[in-house]
């Protein structure tokens, strides 16, 4: 059991550091390459097709009629509203902001925990709380220009990036009954071929209008870096770790991301730190390190009651 929650962890930490890089890369590719529906549609039938040739090689299993609703369910929230809204947001705002307002999804997922599946949110949990969604505003209504090149409506971009943030708290908490009874691989294969309907009405003409001879050898590397990397790897990892932690440890990971993502941006030039940054941040990451600390705190109490 150790080994795997060492394993866990590792593919936690790993899950981070592709999502962070998603931020620059992506931007490379945006929207001179590839408009950000035309790019989802390619993630999602790349994502499927490795899906179901895995699945077909080693796993096999089948999933029961009753199920499909819930994988349904999980396609909304952790391919099409998640991937649609956050290459959208992205594609209007910067790498650092991103990863800033992606950290309040772990106090999503306590606020819908606590509608959900009826956690208590205790005083400290609710100053957090405050503190994190203050962040967020700052950071979002505060910044409607940008200096930064390629970040044409951060308002607007972070707004999309803050919903999804909330989708895939979403589907953190909708997916991990799943994983009590499936493998990972059998889940998401499922999950990408149902999301390619949800996002091919949306996408299907920006996808049509790829000019695939434009590209350079650069552009196609960080295309293919996104396809296997972010989003089949990242995806796989994410759900083999929730098979063995809970979603509010899997969403704690997420506060590496603006380390991560800001020290890619700006080493490769695409983003730069302000103060307005800075204080954003802070408060976002108070907030959510009150939230997680008052969760390490109840566990030891209610084993020593036990």
């Amino acid at each position: 059991m150790k080994s795997k929650l060492v394993l866990a962890h590792i593919s936690m930490f790993l899950v981070a550091l592709f999502y962070a890089s998603n931020f620059t890369i992506a931007k490379q590719v945006m929207p001179e390459y590839i408009q950000p529906f035309g790019f989802i549609v390619l993630r999602v039938i790349a994502a499927s097709i490795l899906f179901w040739i895995s699945h077909t090689l080693f796993i096999r299993e089948k999933v029961e009629n009753k199920d499909m609703l819930w994988m349904a369910l999980c396609a909304v929230f952790g391919v099409a509203v998640n991937q649609l809204m956050f290459f959208k947001g992205l594609n209007l705002t910067t790498p650092i902001n991103g990863a800033l307002i992606m950290l309040t999804t772990p106090i999503l997922v306590l606020l819908i925990s606590a509608v959900a599946l009826k956690e208590r949110i205790t005083s400290l949990k609710v100053i957090g709380i405050s503190l994190g969604v203050i962040g967020a505003l700052v950071l979002i209504w505060g910044n409607s220009t940008s200096t930064v090149p390629n970040a044409p409506n951060p308002l607007l971009g972070n707004i999309f990036i803050g919903i999804n943030a909330a989708s895939y708290a979403c589907y953190l908490i909708l997916i991990k009954p799943l994983m009590a009874k499936y493998h990972p691989i059998t889940i998401l294969k499922w999950i990408f071929s149902i999301g390619l309907l949800y996002v091919l009405p949306f996408g299907l003409g920006e996808f049509r209008a790829i000019e695939w001879s434009t590209f350079s050898t650069n552009i196609w590397l960080a295309v293919i870096y996104v396809l296997v990397v972010v989003t089949f790897l990242a995806y796989l990892f994410n759900a083999a770790a929730l098979k063995v932690v809970n979603p509010s440890v899997v969403g704690t990971y997420i506060y590496l991301q603006p380390l991560l993502a800001g020290t890619i941006a700006v080493l490769a030039g695409q983003d730069s730190i302000t103060w307005r940054l800075v204080a954003a941040g802070a408060l976002i990451f108070v907030g959510v390190y009150m939230v997680s600390y008052q969760k390490k705190e109840t566990k030891p109490t209610l084993e020593e009651q036990g």
